[in-house]
């Protein structure tokens, strides 16, 4: 990026650090002074650093955790000829607002698990992912006092976004036991690949099984 400055065009060059969470204050302080917020596009090339513990901690959960429980009973389900099942998300697969880095998580580890698939054949252990949809579980009922920063773009709709939060956005939901008893079945049955369930889990399943994939679906709107 550093070459981009001798060139003749309206770029601002301004160094950050994705891995330090204060460092794009003092760039986003230069900006504002040499040219008056006339900033058009912000390139950012980051490494693998959360910039905010709060990403870190849900990437944490959602694709770290899962992957540290994974080899640590590796050994075990070798020599047990057994199973992996990853609990990913069809949010993977779909543009919905304000779900960008729940969904990214999941499609990360559904990534992952793939191609976990493929390493751990040779060894007779199998890998399913279930490509979740709408189910009805308690997952919503920790955003009861779910509150945006007084800084949030999105201040205004704040009851909106926390609404949505809460899973009030119309659609329905696979009852828990109906949802858990087609996965438990599928686990008997040693699937691999994945299988895709819950309510409009085979909708989007349609939908991106076309020969195009050049968009990706769209969500709620």
């Amino acid at each position: 990026m550093s070459k981009l400055k001798k060139r003749p065009t309206q770029c601002d060059h301004a160094t950050t650090g994705c891995g330090q969470p204060n460092s794009y204050r003092s760039s986003c302080s230069s900006s504002s002074s040499s040219n008056g917020w006339n900033t058009r596009c912000p390139h950012q090339q980051c490494g693998s650093q959360p910039f905010h513990a709060l990403l870190k901690a849900l990437y944490d959960i959602n694709v770290w955790g899962p992957l540290r429980v994974t080899k640590a009973f590796v050994p075990f389900l070798i020599l047990a000829k057994g199973s992996i099942v990853f609990v990913t998300s069809i949010s993977g697969y779909l543009n919905v607002s304000f779900m960008g880095s729940y969904a990214g998580s999941k499609r990360a580890m559904e990534l992952m698990a793939d191609t976990l698939r493929l390493e751990l054949v040779s060894f007779n252990v199998k890998v399913l992912c279930v490509v979740t949809g709408a189910v009805r579980t308690l997952g919503q009922t920790y955003f009861g006092d779910l509150k945006l920063p007084e800084d949030s773009l999105y201040k205004p709709i704040e009851e909106t976004v926390v609404s949505r939060a809460q899973g009030h956005y119309g659609a329905e939901r696979m009852p828990l036991m109906e949802y858990s008893s087609q996965v438990f079945a599928q686990i008997e049955q040693g699937a691999t690949g994945r299988f895709w369930c819950g309510k409009n889990s085979d909708s989007t399943k349609a939908r991106i099984s076309g020969e195009s994939h050049d968009t990706m679906v769209s969500g709620y709107s």
